[in-house]
């Protein structure tokens, strides 16, 4: 079995390209996805610009847009899905892990 190590959704990698586009610095051809200590279940995802890669980056490079996998996370993402959600009263990147074992209350942290 040959899991992915993240898929992006048609919906996600449209935001990219909105968010990729709207960067006021041109050299902006990429968003880096990290995960960091904090929030109330221990972890959260962070989002950041890419200008150029870092050494050990995964890249994922899938419907037009290239998103970097911080190599401190690849263990955490494994086989994890990107979504991009919009309803009436927010918007967000919405990250599918089939590795957390739990999630707090506001949505903004998880454990593994």
């Amino acid at each position: 079995m040959n899991t992915k190590l993240i898929t992006i959704t048609d919906n996600a990698a449209e935001r990219i390209k909105d968010i990729i586009a709207s960067a006021k610095d041109n050299k902006v051809h990429g968003v880096r996805v990290s995960v960091v200590t904090g929030g109330c279940a221990g972890m959260s995802y962070e989002m950041n610009y890419v200008k150029e890669s870092s050494v050990g980056d995964e890249v994922i490079e899938e419907k037009g847009v290239k998103v970097y996998i911080d190599p401190a996370a690849v263990m955490y993402l494994l086989g994890t899905s990107m979504d991009f959600k919009k309803d009436k009263f927010s918007s967000s990147f919405v990250f599918n892990n089939p590795n957390e074992t739990e999630r707090c209350g506001c949505g903004e942290s998880f454990k593994i």
